[in-house]
């Protein structure tokens, strides 16, 4: 294991060298005779804690202190006082101190003081580790969307994470709404606080408000103690309110109150809490609709709506597919601990031509099943579920094109159209008062839409 580096700094020879014969065998110490030299050697190298003397000539030990905090506000200094300076020290530690040891000191409280120190330093590592992992994983760059589209999200994502403003998250389920509100919180100045997230769908009415503002002990029957709410774990971060059209009218009046004075009462309490919360909202549901049959607030709606972002569904990337497909081979491997697999032209074909109503998620949870129960490394369409092949085999070309975004609606109706009218006219030997009538039309509309078509009349067969 890696021993830690201590830094001394004293001016008297006889501290540092006594310190430094306790302390040696269980770490690397470093001396300083000024703190002017103490700053110095912190700029050329590393140190894990600094054991620091109040009274020093030149810069005392506070003086350093402030410097060494405008340096590293996370490295632990602890400070050597004399006994009549133990207030100075209490001064110190409101300054940034981690602790202090009165001279002369006992060995073992020393030891003990130091390791505690060294403890709180590797915490503090491997904290700004997760976190810069964490950044890392919900970074922009770390999406896989090639398509315009989801460039277009991206892009407008990275504008507004680094601000406060309230964000709309819309699109189907499965089309990776919390990602993008990870991406955006992970992105922004809150980033150092985990994201607060709640499932509007999952909560049932009368829980929900609970769940989001808290209640007091005694706020009713199973309330035996004091609760703290969503609202308020997000102070100084992100709230996401996923699914936020399933929540009852009720609740969204006190959602608006909380955006408009950035404070709320918990359930049963009487002094309003206030918070700084930044806030995004995904939904699904057509808010729009919601609106015109009174189930979801205008004005709420106007409030969460400053910045809307829409995920387009993944029928509508189809560009995106390919790439997903590869990371996500990537990713279950490492994620389920196996040998990397790959798919077969035919098996690939059937992934890039299936419709995905259950977008990137529905994408996801089929590789991630066909890699479990394949035993070979080339998986084939046999190791697909029954479902996908068999939607693709009942599907008209017509709705294929659509589904892959290879033509626009009006294109598909038109082609449908026409294999109908050919198909009526050659039941009908051309006769097309017979055909029209086959098709529940009038003649004279058969004839409007042949002529529309490029539909040239055939002479009619005896």
């Amino acid at each position: 294991m890696e021993r830690r580096r201590i830094l001394v700094v004293d001016d008297e020879p006889a501290v540092r060298e006594s310190l430094r014969m306790v302390l040696k065998d269980r770490f690397d110490v470093a001396q300083a005779a000024s703190g002017t030299e103490a700053l110095a050697m912190i700029d050329h190298g590393p140190v894990d804690v600094v054991l620091l003397d109040i009274l020093m000539p030149e810069l005392d030990g506070l003086e350093v202190l402030e410097q060494l905090k405008q340096r590293s506000v996370d490295l632990p200094v602890i400070m050597l006082t004399a006994t009549k300076t133990v207030k100075t020290a209490v001064t110190a530690m409101k300054l940034g101190a981690c602790d202090y040891i009165t001279k002369p000191f006992d060995v073992d409280e020393l030891l003990l003081i130091v390791e505690r120190a060294v403890r709180s330093a590797e915490l503090v590592r491997e904290v700004e580790t997760l976190r810069a992992e964490v950044g890392l994983r919900y970074g922009f760059e770390s999406i896989v969307g090639a398509s315009a589209k989801m460039q277009a999200v991206l892009k407008t994502a990275a504008m507004v994470a680094p601000l406060k403003t309230t964000v709309l998250i819309t699109g189907e389920s499965g089309t990776g709404k919390e990602l993008i509100a990870k991406a955006i919180h992970y992105n922004s100045p809150r980033a150092a606080k985990p994201m607060v997230t709640i499932n509007c769908a999952a909560i049932p009415d009368n829980l929900l408000e609970s769940e989001l503002f808290g209640h007091e002990r005694g706020a009713f029957t199973d309330a035996y103690t004091k609760k703290l709410g969503q609202f308020e774990l997000a102070d100084q971060s992100t709230l996401f309110l996923d699914e936020i059209g399933e929540m009852n009218p009720s609740t969204q009046a006190k959602i608006l109150r909380v955006i408009e004075q950035s404070e709320f009462t918990r359930i049963g309490g009487a002094q309003p809490v206030k918070v700084d919360v930044r806030l995004i909202a995904a939904t699904n549901r057509d808010l729009h609709q919601g609106m015109r049959e009174g189930t979801f607030r205008a004005d709420l709606y106007y409030r969460l709506n400053v910045v809307s972002i829409h995920l387009p569904p993944l029928r509508e990337r189809r560009d995106d597919i390919s790439l997903l497909i590869r990371h996500f081979l990537r990713a279950k491997a490492i994620e389920l601990g196996i040998a990397e697999k790959s798919f077969s032209t035919d098996a690939l074909d059937l992934l890039m031509q299936y419709s995905w109503p259950g977008n990137v998620r529905e994408l996801e949870n089929v590789i991630e099943r066909t890699m479990v129960l394949s035993h070979s490394s080339v998986m084939h369409p046999d190791d697909l579920p029954q479902y996908l092949a068999a939607s693709e085999a009942g599907a008209h070309p017509a709705q294929r094109s659509v589904l892959r975004g290879e033509k626009r609606l009006s294109e598909a109706v038109d082609q449908f159209e026409q294999e109908l009218i050919r198909s009526a006219l050659a039941q009908t030997q051309n006769n097309q008062t017979r055909a029209a009538e086959l098709l529940g039309t009038t003649r004279r509309i058969l004839k409007y839409k042949m002529d529309k078509l490029g539909i040239v009349p055939q002479e009619e067969t005896p």
